[in-house]
């Protein structure tokens, strides 16, 4: 009786890991990546318009395409869970802000470039995936993108995105937590530093 409980909680177990990570669908992760890509991001980097209004199209595709929330809590790792209501939605804010210039600068090095989907990967992650890309350049190896896609129900969120095997979470993550650990001012400090960049940008 014992061995055959040890049996079915196993079994149990295992079906879960595999409907935990079945429950992604491939396809629409890669095809929902398309179509920012090609019908927003593109767009907005061969547009023929000023950097304002470029920064302004882009942090709208930015609010679609991505899950700010998500992003925020693991760039602020564990001091998120300490930060006030408050402060989470100035750091979400400002996050976003400074992401859209420095993202929108960013992928102007791909402008007049065509994205190349070559599939997707698995992730250690619950219900995300990641969607591989590349993007042939004028000299060189193609530069490699790679976006982490999260499923929530029927709908498809961008939650990092890996350049050159640099990715945005990760890099927030490091730099902002030893912000917060050497400021004085904790949390606060940081976001008036978010706020001093937006300002250079």
């Amino acid at each position: 009786m014992k061995n055959f409980l040890v049996i079915f909680i196993t079994t149990f177990f295992l079906m879960e890991i595999h409907n935990t990570h079945a429950s992604v669908n491939n396809l629409e992760a890669e095809n929902f990546v398309k179509e920012i890509t090609n019908e927003g991001l593109t767009e907005i980097i061969n547009s023929n318009v000023s950097q304002k209004e470029k920064d302004e199209r882009f942090a709208k595709l930015f609010n679609q395409a991505l899950d700010l929330k998500y992003i925020g809590q693991f760039v602020l790792g564990r001091y998120w869970r300490t930060a006030s209501p408050k402060q989470k939605e100035e750091f979400i804010n400002i996050y976003r802000q400074l992401n859209v210039q420095t993202w929108s600068k960013r992928f102007d090095e791909f402008k007049g470039k065509e994205f190349i989907f070559e599939g997707t990967s698995p992730s250690n992650s619950a219900n995300q995936i990641f969607v591989n890309s590349k993007v042939p350049m004028d000299e060189g190896k193609p530069a490699t993108v790679i976006w982490r896609v999260k499923q929530t129900g029927d709908k498809y969120k961008i939650v990092d995105i890996i350049i050159e095997n640099v990715s945005l979470a990760i890099t927030a993550r490091s730099e902002y937590t030893s912000f917060i650990k050497n400021s004085p001012t904790g949390i606060d400090g940081l976001i008036n530093n978010l706020k001093q960049k937006t300002q250079q940008n």
